[in-house]
């Protein structure tokens, strides 16, 4: 085989690594989310310590960097006022004649399948503001959703 078909390394063959990408918009956390940015933050730190191998230490470190840039740029969302849907409510609401409960939070802190959703989401976004008793349009219907109580996410 001649040399000029030979490669010298695969390092030059591999794809390279972006970092993660980083929500738009403000950090806006509830005190829940900051402590488990703080935990994911000290869980990655003690798996990079722990690990003996270059390569998995570098996917540690990448997401290590995404969640110190989350911890710095993390801003307390205030309290919302009692009875108004903000970050930080947890809001049951009626949608299509079924009763829901969801809970505002910030973009790390959301889990859709357990009804935590980010406050940028459309359905959070739609209830932010909004108070027990009152209805507001979503995907395109004026009273789509009537919120039936508004409270703080138990602590």
């Amino acid at each position: 085989m001649s040399v000029a078909f030979r490669r010298e390394s695969d390092e030059e063959h591999k794809e390279p690594k972006f970092e993660i990408p980083l929500p738009s918009g403000p950090n806006l956390v509830t005190a829940r989310g900051l402590a488990a940015i703080e935990a994911k933050v000290a869980a990655l730190e003690a798996a990079i310590a722990a690990e003996p191998a270059e390569e998995p230490r570098e996917v540690l470190q990448r997401e290590r960097r995404y969640w110190n840039t989350r911890r710095t740029t993390a801003q307390l969302a205030p309290p919302p006022e009692e009875g108004v849907a903000g970050i930080g409510s947890r809001v049951r609401i009626r949608l299509a004649g079924k009763l829901r409960t969801i809970d505002i939070v910030g973009h790390d802190e959301a889990d859709p399948a357990a009804d935590r959703l980010a406050f940028s989401a459309p359905l959070a976004h739609a209830l932010l503001g909004a108070e027990a008793g009152e209805s507001v349009a979503f995907n395109g219907r004026a009273d789509a959703i009537e919120l039936v109580e508004v409270t703080a996410i138990p602590g």
